[in-house]
């Protein structure tokens, strides 16, 4: 059983609202959407990281 991401961020302490929920959800279905399909895939060659800067979205 998967956890839903409002489960996952409650077990975290986190509440957020609707609004953010929704665009959580959206954010996530777009990186498994870039993941595709990597079944007998070099792990090396899809090896990405994802980063938060906070207060970075001023840097171009």
């Amino acid at each position: 059983m998967s956890l839903t991401i409002k489960e996952a961020l409650a077990a975290k302490g986190v509440s957020p609202t609707e609004e953010n929920l929704v665009k959580l959800k959206k954010k996530w279905e777009e990186y498994e959407a870039l993941k595709g399909n990597l079944q007998g895939a070099a792990l090396d060659d899809y090896d990405i990281a994802l980063k938060n800067v906070a207060g970075g979205d001023h840097h171009g």
